[in-house]
């Protein structure tokens, strides 16, 4: 039975971005970010398809039990490290690797068991102001790590852009410099670079690069896509049409009526929604390909529906044609603007009741 929404996943494409990733980052190591469900494409067939990665990172202790579930053996970063005991313990048994970001996890780690071992990164808030450790806080946590058995050394170091893909560099450059200088004596592999810094920074590729949106096909940089830096989108979310009829001119469409045809218009409406995923601040007049041809949205986005106006398509549209909200030929970049977000939103935002196949 055919799915009324399916998001289409091209692991050929995933495989492709990551040799992409290895260009633009030689002689560096690629610690691949799957967190939030792969970034809603799923998280262990997605890691599976991404078998020539040389790391994986999610945020959380649940995610990384559902990658080893899925059978997943390479290195495993949580990326927000764990917080209590148990966590500790699970974390430790699994073999996974934890970012250090707060004095609260060096102390979790002194309670380990005797024999115990764990590969720990030590995280440096080098201007983001969000997590890890500030000024002499770190060096302090750094040489706390030394002496604690249970920690392989040397202790791995760690630190996120917040403005990698600003075309003014002045924040990164500080940020690339406070690194620098917290960490220029110190050993230990470095892990810098995300999406947009190992893009736009070459300094910061470090020993680890930790992609994300690339690999899935999506530009972090403004005003581009995937294609325009050889990438293949990833994701192709894709709805039926499930009425075709006529609206009159002056009539209105959709919740509130805020769009009113000018002229008599052929309506088609497909059954995609914000209970899919597809926001509702996508606007009227934002582009779905029907028949492969662009189309405007009309009227409000509906929890289970959108209307699209059809009435210049060269193809009548007919029940069950097929309705791409964003792929290959309809870049995502392009419906977060419309929708006044960001594409790692879109295709977090991904719902449970949309259909994902591997292809």
């Amino acid at each position: 039975m055919m799915p009324m929404v399916s998001a289409s996943i091209d692991t050929v494409a995933l495989r492709h971005n990551l040799s992409v990733v290895r260009d633009h980052a030689p002689g560096t190591r690629v610690m691949a970010v799957v967190k939030a469900n792969a970034y809603g494409h799923g998280l262990g067939p997605v890691a599976t398809a991404l078998g020539e990665a040389d790391a994986f990172a999610v945020a959380r202790l649940d995610e990384g039990l559902l990658l080893r579930a899925a059978g997943i053996l390479k290195p495993i970063v949580l990326l927000e490290g764990v917080f209590d005991r148990e966590q500790l313990e699970v974390a430790v048994a699994a073999g996974f690797e934890l970012v250090v970001h707060v004095p609260e996890q060096i102390e979790l780690l002194r309670t380990l068991a005797p024999g115990a071992r764990c590969t720990v990164w030590l995280k440096l808030d080098s201007g983001m102001n969000r997590l890890g450790f500030k000024g002499r806080a770190f060096a302090l946590a750094w040489a706390a790590l030394q002496d604690l058995a249970p920690v392989r050394l040397p202790v791995g170091l760690f630190t996120h852009f917040g403005n990698a893909d600003a075309r003014d560099p002045g924040d990164t450059l500080a940020q690339l410099q406070c690194f620098q200088e917290a960490t220029g004596l110190l050993g230990g592999e470095r892990c810098l670079a995300n999406s947009a810094g190992l893009l736009n920074f070459p300094a910061a590729r470090g020993d680890w690069v930790r992609p994300g949106l690339l690999l899935y096909g999506v530009s972090p940089l403004p005003d581009s896509t995937g294609a325009d830096l050889g990438l293949r989108a990833v994701m192709t979310l894709q709805s039926r049409v499930i009425a075709v009829k006529d609206v009159a001119a002056g009539e209105r469409v959709g919740y509130g009526g805020t769009w009113t045809a000018t002229r008599r218009t052929r309506l088609a409406v497909a059954a995609v929604g914000y209970g899919d995923g597809y926001p509702r601040s996508v606007g009227a007049g934002a582009p779905v390909l029907v028949g492969g041809a662009r189309a405007p949205l009309a009227g409000r986005v509906s929890m289970d529906m959108i209307g699209i106006d059809v009435t210049d398509a060269k193809i009548a549209p007919r029940l069950g044609d097929p309705v791409v909200l964003w792929g290959p030929q309809l870049p995502v970049e392009e419906i977060a603007r419309w929708a006044g977000t960001v594409p790692y939103e879109l295709l977090c935002g991904i719902s449970q009741r949309v259909a994902v196949e591997l292809r």
